[in-house]
């Protein structure tokens, strides 16, 4: 299992202009998610050990960061082709596994995924509700095989911390997963 760490995109990003299809085909813009304190999005896939340790966590955390005013969205961008288990109809089997409350949509082109400097599943992205980015890095300090508690921890203090009105610390820690599947 590869173990690539975030590229720490610049705080203060601008939220990408995204309009991406989700498992089913349905296209969604991700602005639409970005509620009065924010939006998180997430890159994430089916397969990826990384994301599976914390995928019944993500459904409880997007509705902690709802009750926040914080809307949440994951992407997928790895190449389908290449691993199969990443396609769009087993997304939709994945997103329904773990009850989503949110859009998992797919970036089939990766566009989005170099928009975003994104490079490993899981990476996550809070921006504010003007959508600039004020977080990246990872959820908290579970990864498989530690004994760190799959809790959010460094993610949801973030948010809260937006939320509130107060500052995001900038001391940030990349988050660690596999690394996006890049087409060839």
């Amino acid at each position: 299992m590869a173990r690539t760490p975030s590229n720490m995109l610049p705080l203060g990003t601008d939220l990408p202009q995204v309009k991406l299809p989700d498992g089913a085909g349905d296209i969604y813009n991700i602005r639409d998610n970005l509620k009065d304190n924010g939006l998180l999005v997430m890159f994430i896939c089916n397969h990826c050990p990384f994301v599976l340790h914390i995928a019944d966590f993500l459904s409880p955390m997007a509705r902690e960061l709802s009750k926040l005013g914080i809307g949440s969205v994951a992407i997928s961008s790895n190449d389908a082709a290449q691993y199969p288990d990443d396609a769009p109809d087993k997304m939709v089997a994945f997103a329904a596994q773990h009850d989503f409350p949110f859009p998992y949509l797919y970036d089939e082109s990766q566009d989005v995924a170099r928009a975003f400097d994104a490079a490993c599943t899981p990476d996550f992205y809070l921006f504010d509700g003007t959508g600039k980015l004020v977080y990246r890095g990872q959820m908290d300090g579970a990864r498989p095989g530690n004994d760190e508690p799959v809790d959010g921890a460094d993610l949801i203090a973030a948010a809260k911390a937006l939320a509130e009105g107060g500052e995001v610390s900038p001391a940030q820690r990349p988050s660690l997963g596999c690394n996006i599947k890049w087409k060839g």
